[in-house]
């Protein structure tokens, strides 16, 4: 399974619950629209949108709830509706923390018995809820999830250190290791968090990048085995990608809260029926007989390209520029023209070389 939310951004004013939240893509603060919490489930191959909800921010200041002014508070359209209808429940979603929503959706998944090994999520969702939620008695699924350095404490070898000072440790004892094949220098370390046994995995591209940090759950993960499943929480940036530019979604107008929950409901029912078709047409092969033949023209799966980007072009981009992989890759999903220029410059140095 994989966690992530994506902004819906909106041009009118008027439409039911809408308000501004924070942008992290959009680089300037917040915006007007909704943020959507989405949960996907992937094989490797083919990408399955679970679950959904939308999400709002009430806002810092109280004279301005949501971010708005009263008299946009006033002109939003607004419709009385019986309390048990789905629409009000939804509404009810709208204004919890993304992590008890996350969990909702999750528990709504086990129900449909849709069992999952890893949890992938960013920075944002991997925090002691959630790793206590993932190891509850009776679970078998393992949180995999990006950390920030920042303040937050691990307890290794008995002492509380944060992800910045666990690196630094790491790094004058000579424990650093570096991998030719990945081309990048990592390290891993046993530690507690929320009372349960993890595994911390650090990872640098180049003598001058900054360190990058995973928690597992599962302590049985290798560096690059963690490294090449986390690879998979792109696939969720390049179903947004798609949905977005190809099934339009978020870009309904209308005002009803219930339309708008409609609308994204069936953009998933259609990326989930052409994700189907795809695997079929494009990552199997028929029979057995054929499928040596037929290896080297199949086409690979997102994960897959994902992976090769990762092992072949941003490695090698983000060890010779020493920066950041995350920023690279989203750039790369998000087709961005500068970078498709740099990687044209880097195929005819390698056709030169």
């Amino acid at each position: 399974m994989i966690a992530d939310d994506t902004d819906i951004p909106k041009t009118g004013r008027k439409g039911e619950m809408l308000g501004r939240v924070y942008s992290h893509v959009a680089g300037r603060g917040s915006i007007l629209g909704h943020k959507g919490l989405f949960l996907c489930r992937t094989d490797g191959r083919t990408q399955m949108l679970v679950d959904f909800t939308l999400q709002g921010e009430e806002g810092r200041v109280a004279s301005k709830p949501q971010g708005l002014s009263k008299k946009d508070i006033d002109a939003r359209y607004n419709k009385e509706r019986d309390a048990e209808s789905k629409v009000e429940k939804r509404k009810a979603e709208y204004f919890k923390d993304k992590i008890s929503n996350l969990k909702m959706m999750l528990n709504r998944a086990s129900i449909e018995h849709m069992s999952f090994d890893y949890l992938l999520v960013d920075s944002w969702f991997t925090c002691k809820e959630m790793v206590k939620y993932i190891r509850r008695k009776g679970s078998k699924a393992h949180l995999l999830g990006m950390i920030k350095m920042s303040k937050t404490k691990y307890a290794v070898g008995g002492e509380e250190m944060t992800a910045t000072a666990i690196a630094s440790a790491m790094t004058k004892k000579k424990a650093v290791k570096y991998s030719r094949s990945h081309k990048f220098y990592y390290f891993e370390t046993d530690a507690v968090f929320a009372g349960k046994s993890v595994k911390l995995f650090f990872y640098r591209f180049g003598k001058k990048g900054e360190w990058k940090a995973l928690l597992s759950t599962d302590t049985a993960l290798t560096p690059f085995k963690a490294y090449q499943t986390y690879s998979m929480r792109w696939a969720i940036e390049v179903v947004f990608h798609e949905c977005k530019s190809l099934l339009k979604l978020g870009k309904c107008q209308c005002r009803d809260f219930g339309s708008q929950i409609a609308s994204i409901s069936l953009n998933m029912l259609q990326y989930n029926l052409l994700s189907y078709v795809k695997r079929f047409e494009s990552y199997e092969t028929i029979g057995g007989l054929f499928r040596e033949i037929t290896e080297q023209t199949v086409e690979l799966s997102i994960t897959e390209k994902i992976w090769g980007l990762i092992r072949e072009i941003v490695s090698a981009i983000a060890d010779f520029f020493s920066t950041d992989f995350d920023e690279l890759l989203t750039n790369i999903i998000n087709e961005n023209k500068q970078l498709k220029a740099m990687m044209g410059v880097v195929q005819q140095l390698q056709l030169v070389a």
